[in-house]
């Protein structure tokens, strides 16, 4: 596989506050560029990253037999085998290699956010605490870029919290594990930890180990595909806009293709996924369209447009 091309991306630093317009600004050209960019100081401790990595490994490490007493749920929660998941339709492609678990919100007063599924407490007396700690940090400092990048889409900072996006949001955190292969051109083969494929939802926060192996495509219609690495930076995280997102500003703000290719040694990452409310109604903002620029999609409602997604990603795959 020829090398892939750094790229530096923007980083937005969430403690200047006292610049929020500077920082919105970042984030529209970010957003616009690449679909892709960086955040420090955004709130989510390196401790706790390193507790939920730590269980992360814990878990996967063990037999095939103890982590498919999980397997997911119709809710979406839970633990995918390897090769469960296909987004690359080619035939010479088994589905992606990378094995991953799901968790929502917890609560009792949510029916939608009650399929969590946890291992055993004697196992892992930690997991959950840890695991549900992170989760509400990373759903404040979510909700803290999204004000941003209502900011800088000429809106009103609050235009998701007020429009009801936030009433029952649905935010799932996603341990994933790829494992090492002997042969880093394993790609070329079909056989790739994370196929190319752009998000589905709203948006995305990435955490890693530091192992490299992420690549962005910026133009999703370029043949031969340009691949760029996205390189590390201690304490950042890796943020990209979703399909819905893309969907919600009419295309101004672009879900950018990217895929995880072999590194010849392990690669753990923490995924934390935010999605609207399912009943609200995903239409196009006001501020990104006009007479000359009209809206691209009709209306849908994000639970179904994400179930519609989610499905159509299992049924592809071979197990």
């Amino acid at each position: 596989m020829a090398a892939a091309r750094r790229l530096d991306l923007p980083v937005v630093d969430l403690a200047s506050a006292a610049d929020l317009r500077a920082a919105a600004k970042s984030i529209r050209q970010a957003c616009v560029e690449y679909g892709f960019f960086y955040v420090i100081n955004h709130g989510i401790e390196g401790a706790l990253l390193e507790r939920v990595l730590a269980e992360s490994r814990k878990f996967f490490e063990q037999p095939m037999e103890e982590k498919m007493a999980l397997r997911k749920n119709s809710s979406h929660r839970g633990y995918t085998a390897p090769y469960s998941e296909k987004v690359d339709d080619s035939p010479n492609s088994r589905g992606d290699s990378k094995e991953t678990f799901y968790i929502g919100l917890t609560g009792d007063d949510n029916l939608q956010n009650n399929g969590n599924q946890w291992p055993s407490e004697e196992r892992f007396p930690s997991w959950k605490k840890t695991m549900m700690s992170y989760h509400a940090n990373a759903l404040a400092t979510g909700k803290k870029i999204l004000s941003l990048i209502a900011l800088s889409l000429d809106l009103d900072a609050e235009f998701f919290e007020k429009n009801g996006a936030f009433e029952i949001p649905t935010a799932v955190l996603r341990l994933l594990h790829y494992a090492a292969v002997g042969d880093v051109n394993a790609s070329e083969d079909g056989n790739i930890g994370a196929a190319a494929h752009s998000d589905y939802g709203m948006l995305t926060l990435l955490a890693t180990d530091g192992t490299p192996g992420l690549q962005i495509c910026r133009d999703k219609d370029r043949h031969p595909q340009l691949w760029e690495d996205v390189h590390h930076i201690d304490g950042s995280l890796i943020v990209n806009i979703g399909d819905l997102l893309e969907r919600w500003t009419n295309c101004v703000f672009r879900s950018t293709l990217h895929r995880v290719v072999p590194v010849g040694k392990d690669r753990y990452s923490v995924a934390f996924f935010i999605d609207p409310s399912p009943n609200l109604v995903i239409q196009c903002m006001e501020s990104c369209c006009n007479e000359t620029y009209p809206p691209r999609f009709p209306p849908i409602k994000s639970g179904d447009y994400l179930e519609e997604r989610l499905s159509s990603t299992y049924k592809l795959a071979t197990v």
